[in-house]
């Protein structure tokens, strides 16, 4: 079921979801499920499974020269989400990031989930590399989350990176996007952060997830100024 169904079946009911962390690599799933088991109490409709780009560590050589290598600390998203639909019969939602993938590699990834049924997915720029002081994407990736909406978007009309499919299988994916109740750290005003809530919304995103926030009245206002702009979606 897509999210955007949850919310509407609610009626303004309080629906109660979880977020997982992907364990460290040399993890396992049965560290997931000895926490997600006694929580299955609380009915969540859904759980989020985050995913995290590649770090950077650097390695002393016998030269004395340190090395800079990539490494994946957190594998394993798409697996953990349809390893908690298969054991609990409730959607997953994985994160999709900007950082770390190129078009090509986003779009692959997309293919995966939508043949495992996944049908919901939170579509975000990620953080910045460790010892990085701004987001750099990765080559002939997207730079923001609104291009990473619009190829999904495109997908759900059938559209695809290789010219050559004429009638590409639509995808039905619903997505999600971030919002700022207390204005994104990078943007220079909160109406800057506004527009580009409106631009991820106007490409073809269903919903938005506000990052944790400690004043009510923050929220609040960013949910007035939405319904305002019309942003707030069923």
């Amino acid at each position: 079921m897509k999210i955007t169904d949850y919310f509407e079946k609610s009626k303004g009911q309080t629906l109660v979801s979880f977020e997982v962390l992907p364990p460290l690599k040399g993890g396992s799933m049965s560290d997931i499920f000895n926490t997600l088991d006694p929580l299955m109490e609380f009915k969540p409709p859904f759980i989020d499974v985050t995913y995290h780009r590649e770090e950077y560590v650097y390695n002393k050589r016998p030269s004395g020269y340190y090395e800079k290598t990539a490494i994946r600390k957190r594998p394993g998203t798409v697996g953990i989400c349809a390893s908690i639909m298969h054991r609990y019969g409730i959607d997953a939602i994985p994160h999709l990031i900007c950082g770390g993938f190129s078009i090509e590699e986003t779009e692959n990834a997309l293919i995966d989930l939508n043949f495992l049924g996944i049908n919901n997915v939170l579509a975000l720029r990620g953080d910045a590399r460790q010892f990085e002081d701004k987001f750099i994407p990765e080559p002939n990736g997207h730079k923001f989350a609104v291009d990473l909406v619009r190829q999904i978007n495109d997908m759900n009309h059938g559209t695809y990176l290789d010219s050559n499919i004429e009638k590409g299988t639509p995808t039905d994916f619903c997505i999600g996007v971030a919002g700022y109740p207390e204005k994104h750290f990078e943007a220079p005003n909160f109406a800057t952060d506004i527009e580009y809530l409106k631009q991820k919304i106007d490409a073809g995103a269903s919903y938005i997830v506000t990052q944790m926030f400690f004043d009510n009245a923050n929220f609040l206002s960013l949910e007035m100024l939405a319904k305002k702009l019309e942003l707030m979606l069923p």
